[in-house]
């Protein structure tokens, strides 16, 4: 009788071991996917901005600004960019988007040339009607004055919704409207973010984020190319 009674206490200082065991190895996988990194990929750059992916999704990062999930970018050229993931520096290039379906389409590209003043300026259309566009990475939208919405055809005051806008002549009234279609060489989007001032500002109509952000950037220096994504 002792014999068995030793035997069944063996037994079960045995199963605590195993249970302990499989308890901590659960903790320590768990700890392990806590402290997984975000997968990050440049796949835009400019001066000091960036397009980066974290985990697949796509944001405009700025130096110095903080960004999604503790990635912050350093600094940034057209070639490479430093950013800060979980407290450390890591330089990354150029890469290409995967975070949509992989496609074999034949790639989109529009080449941009860098004008005298520093600026890329192209020639498009939105909505149809020609307008000549000036890239600028830091409009939220595609933005233009009245007059340049009245003559492309855009109802923004029976369509658009009213905003008070700052602007460097003060405050102004505006009206964010959906443009169906905006195209710069070959690559048209559909239902891009418009903003429309009243008055004679933005002189000229601005290629902003609405657009830039849907398709993939690279700032060569002298020419600033545009792919499509699909």
């Amino acid at each position: 009788m002792a014999n068995v009674i030793d035997r069944l206490a063996r037994e079960r200082s045995i199963m605590k071991t195993i249970c302990s065991t499989l308890l901590l190895s659960s903790l320590a996988c768990a700890s392990v996917v806590m402290a997984a990194p975000p997968d990050v990929r440049v796949v835009g750059l400019f001066n000091d901005t960036a397009v980066v992916t974290v985990d697949g999704k796509r944001h405009m990062l700025r130096a110095g600004r903080p960004g999604p999930q503790g990635v912050e970018l350093v600094t940034a050229n057209s070639r490479s960019a430093t950013l800060r993931v979980d407290g450390q520096l890591r330089e990354f290039g150029l890469e290409t988007d995967y975070s949509e379906a992989y496609t074999d389409r034949e790639k989109v590209r529009v080449s941009i040339p860098r004008s005298a003043g520093g600026h890329y300026r192209t020639s498009g259309s939105v909505n149809g009607q020609g307008v000549s566009f000036m890239v600028d990475t830091g409009a939220t939208s595609v933005a233009m004055n009245s007059d340049q919405a009245r003559r492309l055809g855009v109802d923004y005051k029976l369509d658009g919704t009213p905003i008070k806008a700052t602007t460097a002549s003060g405050q102004v009234s505006g009206y964010r409207v959906s443009l169906a279609r905006v195209k710069v060489g070959n690559i048209e989007l559909s239902n891009v973010d418009g903003l429309v001032l009243e008055g004679a500002f933005p002189v000229e109509v601005l290629l902003g984020m609405s657009y830039l952000r849907r398709v993939r950037m690279e700032d060569q220096g002298t020419v600033l190319v545009l792919e499509q994504r699909f």
